[in-house]
Parts: C-alpha cells; structure tokens; sequence
C-alpha cells in the first residue's frame, strides 16, 4: 500500500524499493558498436543483485499459495545472490530463511548471508547428477523439515516475476525500441521471464543466451548439446542442465565468452564510466557487445548488470588470485 508522508509517498515495506532500476547507456560498449548497448543496473536492489525480484516473486507465490504461512520457513540452494533475496524479503515478512550454498562461492557472499540472518549451510562443491550437489541438499532440507523450498531453477514464478516486471519495465524504459536483449542463466528465470515479456511485444526482438565457460547452456541453444567444456571464475551461472525456468523459453541465439573477455569490459566499465559490476555483467555486457556487432549500428542492445563488483572483490580484484588463473590483473592494481 502506497501511503502519503509528509507530502511524499512511502511504502509499507522493503519489497517496494525491489525492481524499478535505471538503464544506463554503456557508452564505451555502445561507441565500440554504433549501437546503444544498455545495461539494466540491477546491483541497485536492496540486496545488491537482480536475485532479489526471484525472492520476492517465490515468496509471494508461496504465499498466495497458502504453502508459506506466518512464521514459516524457506529453504533455499543458491550459488548466493537469491539466498539474499530471499533472507532480506523473508526478514522483511517474518519468515526464516534457511540457504545452502557451495563453499566456493566468495567470502563476501558467504559474509554477506551470515550478517543478514540465513542460516547458512555451506556444502563441498558438487556436481548436480550427485546427491551432495547444493540443489538436492536443500530439497531433502525442506523435505525433512516441512519448510518451503523455493527451487529458483524449476519453480515458474521465478520467470514469471521477470516476465512482469523486468521485461516491462525494459520495454517501457526503451520506449519498444528494443532490437535485442542478452543475459546469462543460472536459474534462467531473467532471460526467460525478459524474453516471454519483450516476444509478447514485438516477436522480432532477437534474445540472446549469454554463457561461460564449464557451461552446457551455449551447446544446448546450439546443438542441443549439452557437453561441458572449460572452467569459469564467474558464480550463479552457468548450468549442465536445462532448468524448468529455460524450457520453452523463445531463445534465438547463444554467445559463449571466456573470463578473459568478460574481465575486460568489467574492468573497462569501472574505470571509465564508474560502474561497478560483477561477473556476470561482464559475460552479459560482452555478449551484448557481440550480438550488437552483428546486427550493425543503429540498433538497441539491452543487457543485465546483475550485480556489483564488491561481492568477488576477493577474486576480481585479488591480483594474486587472478595470476593464479592466467587472468588479466586491472591495470591499476598491476
């Protein structure tokens, strides 16, 4: 409910201050292409990434529902960003939130969950076909418990909530000039969610799959192929298997970028135009650069900045983890 204070308007809780991010022109990226590339800045949500509307999204279907009763609890799998989406909307509404995360994620993630209140449950880093991957351990959780497991990768109100409100909004900030989105997948929800709102509008707007390397996505829009090959330091995407939020989704095409590609337009963004962007968004940023290049200029290019460059400061802009990796080091930090 939108209430009148003082003359201005506030809400009745934090989930109103979810969504509703600014497009920003990515100036070098659009001057490199003769397109305008823009980036949807997500990383402006109260918890700092564009996994806060899944958790508002699955809460609230929970919720109307009846699955998610006052008190109750979620659990949830998580590579961290909707673990924090969720704590923060299930703090803001009197639930419990209960994450399993792989304990490779960044300590600034794994720091992050503790200090909002999850109880945190980190787990070996395992593959999804075993039993101990992070997915199938916070199932058995809620199983066993009763709580509600929210299931980013095959509940649909993940890809819902982005349908209604992401793509809109994009469509809207974009005035339907909008000739092609790009996005990387961990759950799929924002590709699909963005791609099912914008094709609603105009069929012809070109979605684009963007993925890492160590990712069967790229294959599986190609060739329906979903072998693995390579590794990636990038977290939250990146799958061996086709969650439900990706099925059926209108995908047109798939870039593949390596980190070294995707680290340098992070880096690029940051020191040229004060943007502070996470791994992702440089795997999104990069693909976008990509598509808009073989549409040639003229065209507009929409793309996600998923979260912020503080949460992999520790891998980022840790030059000694980056040489371990044969990744370039910031100029600046060289």
């Amino acid at each position: 409910m939108t209430q009148l204070y003082h003359g201005t308007r506030w809400q009745d809780d934090m989930a109103a201050a979810i969504g509703n991010t600014p497009l920003i022109r990515l100036r070098r990226a659009s001057e490199e292409t003769g397109c305008n590339i823009l980036g949807k800045a997500e990383f402006m949500n109260p918890g700092g990434s564009v996994k806060d509307r899944a958790g508002l999204y699955i809460i609230t279907d929970a919720e109307q529902r009846g699955a998610l009763k006052p008190g109750g609890t979620v659990v949830e799998g998580t590579a961290g960003n909707t673990g924090i989406g969720i704590t923060l909307v299930g703090n803001a509404r009197g639930y419990r939130s209960v994450i399993v995360m792989p304990e490779t994620q960044s300590q600034e993630k794994i720091d992050f969950l503790r200090m909002i209140g999850a109880d945190l449950r980190l787990v070996p880093a395992k593959p999804y076909r075993d039993p101990g991957n992070y997915v199938h351990v916070s199932r058995r959780l809620a199983e066993e418990t009763g709580a509600v497991w929210a299931n980013q990768f095959d509940n649909l109100a993940n890809r819902e909530g982005h349908r209604v409100s992401t793509g809109e909004e994009i469509w809207a900030q974009t005035d339907g000039k909008v000739d092609a989105f790009t996005c990387a997948c961990g759950s799929g929800g924002t590709l699909a969610g963005v791609a099912l709102a914008l094709k609603a509008h105009n069929p012809k707007v070109r979605i684009v799959l963007a993925d890492c390397d160590g990712s069967g996505l790229y294959g599986w829009v190609k060739s329906n192929d979903l072998t693995i090959t390579g590794s990636s330091i990038t977290e939250g995407i990146g799958q061996s298997r086709v969650p439900g939020n990706l099925e059926g989704a209108p995908i047109d095409d798939a870039e593949k970028i390596p980190d070294t590609e995707a680290l340098g337009y992070i880096y690029d963004v940051l020191i040229h135009e004060g943007l502070s962007v996470g791994t992702s968004a440089g795997i999104n940023i990069a693909a976008a650069v990509r598509v808009a290049k073989a549409m040639g200029p003229g065209h507009t290019v929409v793309t996600i900045l998923a979260d912020g460059g503080s949460r992999y400061q520790s891998k980022l802009f840790n030059p000694e983890f980056l040489r371990s990796k044969a990744l370039p080091v910031p100029p600046w930090m060289a």
